[in-house]
């Protein structure tokens, strides 16, 4: 385990939600000499298969309640799937926020609807804990590097408290404004990642119709203009998709699409490549795609609705 370098060991850590991004960042947080207290996951199994990934003194504990694991911590890490998922974890006599002291500061990682933020604000702060909505982007090869960016919305004073535990999991960490702004931004990024994972896509399914061998047209994208860090981790994702783990599948594709939207909307922002997006997305997934990779609309766009394997190429 490599010593730790900045203080973060001071603070006691609970990870809610230990699915591939809350499961990383619990490890990576141990790694470098952060006190993981405690771990929670709505399927104890899975909560139970992180804790079993640390040294055999730091183990922690696997928390029967989302209110056990905070009133183990200083720091809360909550990295959920969905708005109705972090409602359910923050409240209720078991609930998340029923379990904080004076002083603690939950980070909320899940990608959410701003107004859920709002409403966890207000169940947070009653018992003296503060809420920094957080969300990050990112992946899994990310925060094992320690490399994820981190879009905190919400008060400067918590998001220094816990910055040197953010720093552990970060190359960057942005204080964008206010609460609910974290989870707006990162809206706001992911429109741009499903808009470069769309035309990717199609760009790619194009080359190869055209008689490009795919992973040839993929490198020339990589060497291109257009060779953003989105296109270069997602290679294998698109040129070897059998062999490739799911890393953000199109159900939580189409979930992310349904707050990007309905955001703009409140807005009066005229979003029509999201809108597109979306279109592509619920077709997939009524093609039967939904557990598959994002990756997997190459392979829909090159085999049609009447194809349930979502790989392209094959």
């Amino acid at each position: 385990m490599t010593a730790p370098e900045d203080g973060t060991h001071h603070a006691r850590i609970a990870v809610v939600g230990t699915g591939r991004m809350g499961a990383a960042m619990a490890v990576r947080l141990h790694e470098r000499g952060t006190d993981v207290a405690a771990v929670h996951n709505r399927t104890p199994a899975k909560a139970e298969a992180v804790a079993g990934r640390f040294d055999p003194q730091a183990r922690p504990r696997v928390a029967a309640t989302p209110r056990e694991a905070a009133a183990l911590a200083d720091v809360v890490i909550v990295s959920l799937g969905d708005d109705d998922a972090v409602r359910g974890t923050y409240a209720g006599p078991e609930g998340l926020a029923a379990g904080l002291r004076d002083g603690s500061t939950v980070v909320e990682t899940s990608t959410i609807d701003p107004r859920t933020v709002h409403e966890l604000e207000r169940m947070v702060e009653p018992g003296g804990g503060a809420l920094l909505d957080a969300p990050v982007s990112g992946s899994v090869p990310l925060v094992e590097k320690g490399e994820l960016t981190f879009l905190a919305g919400g008060s400067a004073d918590p998001l220094e408290r816990v910055r040197p535990v953010l720093d552990a999991l970060a190359r960057r960490v942005f204080h964008v404004g206010g609460t609910g702004t974290g989870a707006a931004m990162k809206l706001a990024v992911n429109a741009m990642v499903m808009g470069l994972n769309q035309v990717l896509s199609e760009a790619l399914v194009l080359a190869e119709k055209a008689g490009v061998e795919r992973g040839t047209a993929y490198e020339v994208f990589q060497a291109s203009a257009v060779g953003a860090p989105f296109v270069h981790y997602k290679h294998d994702a698109f040129v070897h998709p059998d062999e490739t783990p799911v890393a953000f599948s199109l159900d939580l594709v189409a979930k992310d699409l349904a707050l990007i939207t309905g955001l703009a909307e409140r807005l009066g922002v005229r979003m029509q490549q999201t809108e597109t997006n979306r279109h592509v997305a619920r077709a997939a997934i009524e093609a039967g795609l939904g557990g598959q990779d994002m990756s997997a609309i190459a392979g829909f766009l090159t085999d049609g609705p009447g194809d349930r394997s979502g790989r392209a190429g094959d």
